[in-house]
C-alpha cells in the first residue's frame, strides 16, 4: 500500500475536525470539539476514519451519547473521500451497545430495545428548537445593543437580515441564527416562534424573557459538564460552580 503524502493526511485530518466542529451537544448547543469530547482521530486506508470520544461521566444519558455518536458518523461520512467511519465511545456504561448500534446503523431503539424511551428524532427536534431559540435571542439582544429596535427587527425577512452590513462579532451571531432558522420552518420572516410564525415586537420581547431562563440552565449545565470532565480526567480546567440553591434542569446522574 502506498502511503499518502503527509500534507494530504494533514489536510484530511483538518477536514474531519471541521466536520466534527458542526456536531453539537444536543442540550448545550456547543460543539463536541469545543467541549473537548474528541480524544482521537485516526485516518486509515481506503478513506477509513476512526473517531474516539469521551463524556464527562460513566453514566451520561445513553440517548444523548448515541445521538452525538451518530451525528459524528453522519458528519464525517459527508466528506467525499471518506469510505468508512468508525465512532468509538469509551469509558461509558453503555459504550458497547452504542458503538455497535452506530456501527451497524441499527438506531437507538433497536440497540436498546425495551430500555429505549422512544426514538431519537423527537429528542433531536426538541433540542434543535431550543438551540434555535437561544441563537435567535442572542442575535436579537446583540442587535438591540447595537441600536436596533424590536419594531424594526420584526419587519426583517431572512434575505434582509443576511444582507445587513455588520461587524465580525455580529456576523458570527447572525450566521449561527441563520444556520438554525429552517428548524421551525414557516415563511420568510427573519425572527419566528417555534411554530414558524413571524414574531412582532411584543412576541420578540416575550421570547427574550423565555430564552433568558433557558440560557441560565444551559450555562449552568455547560459549566457542570466541563467541571465533571476535568475532574474525571484530571485536567486543569475551570471548576464547575457549586449548585448551592440552584438545581439544574437535569439531574447530575443524567448530565453529560
Amino acid at each position: 500500500m502506498t502511503a499518502l503524502p503527509m500534507e494530504v493526511d494533514a489536510d484530511r485530518l483538518a477536514q474531519v475536525r471541521g466536520r466534527l466542529d458542526t456536531v453539537m451537544d444536543p442540550e448545550l448547543d456547543e460543539s463536541v470539539t469545543d467541549l473537548d469530547f474528541i480524544t482521537d482521530i485516526v485516518l486509515g486506508a481506503a478513506g477509513s476514519v476512526r473517531i474516539a470520544f469521551r463524556l464527562p461521566t460513566y453514566w451520561c444519558a445513553a440517548n444523548f451519547a448515541f445521538l452525538m455518536a451518530d451525528d459524528m458518523r453522519l458528519a464525517v461520512s459527508s466528506l467525499p473521500w471518506v469510505g468508512e467511519v468508525q465512532v468509538h465511545l469509551h469509558e461509558h456504561m453503555y459504550a458497547d451497545a452504542i458503538n455497535a448500534g452506530v456501527a451497524q446503523g441499527s438506531g437507538f431503539q433497536a440497540s436498546f430495545g425495551e430500555a429505549a424511551e422512544g426514538g431519537l428524532e423527537g429528542l433531536r427536534r426538541t433540542f434543535a428548537l431550543k438551540a434555535f431559540q437561544r441563537r435567535q435571542a442572542a442575535l436579537v439582544r446583540h442587535l438591540l445593543d447595537q441600536g436596533g429596535t424590536l419594531e424594526v427587527l420584526a419587519l426583517l425577512d431572512i434575505a434582509a437580515l443576511a444582507a445587513l452590513a455588520v461587524d465580525a462579532p455580529t456576523r458570527v451571531l447572525l450566521e449561527r441564527h441563520l444556520a438554525r432558522r429552517d428548524v421551525p420552518g414557516g415563511g420568510s420572516a427573519a425572527f419566528v416562534d417555534t411554530d414558524g410564525q413571524a414574531l412582532d415586537a411584543q412576541g420578540l420581547q416575550a421570547q427574550l424573557r423565555h430564552a433568558r431562563r433557558v440560557d441560565i440552565n444551559a450555562e449552568f449545565n455547560g459549566a457542570l459538564c466541563r467541571g465533571l470532565l476535568a475532574a474525571r480526567y484530571g485536567e486543569a480546567k475551570d471548576a464547575a460552580p457549586q449548585p448551592l440553591h440552584f438545581i439544574p434542569r437535569r439531574s447530575l446522574a443524567a448530565a453529560h
